[in-house]
């Protein structure tokens, strides 16, 4: 998936499509959406995963694990937005 190339906004859509047509993991692809697309845009080293001194916007969701996100694209799985680090949502 490129940047600008799919009109979804929904970053739960776009890891289904990432493990179903794209045959990655889910491990896979929430790291081609976090630290390779970090690196893709030469940011890497500020954004892209949890790190001292990088900048700190996180999701939190409602989910056991990493591989529930996924299968479950239609429900928001939101429970906490943590932007620059302070807690907006």
């Amino acid at each position: 998936l490129l940047p600008g190339s799919c009109p979804t906004e929904s970053m739960q859509i776009i890891l289904t499509l990432a493990c179903i047509k794209m045959k990655m993991s889910p491990a896979q692809a929430i790291s081609a959406a976090t630290i390779n697309a970090a690196h893709a845009i030469n940011r890497g080293d500020t954004i892209g995963s949890l790190e001292v001194g990088k900048r700190a916007d996180v999701i939190i969701l409602d989910v056991p694990n990493h591989k529930y996100i996924p299968y479950h694209f239609g429900v928001n799985l939101v429970q906490t937005v943590i932007k620059k680090g302070k807690i907006v949502i």
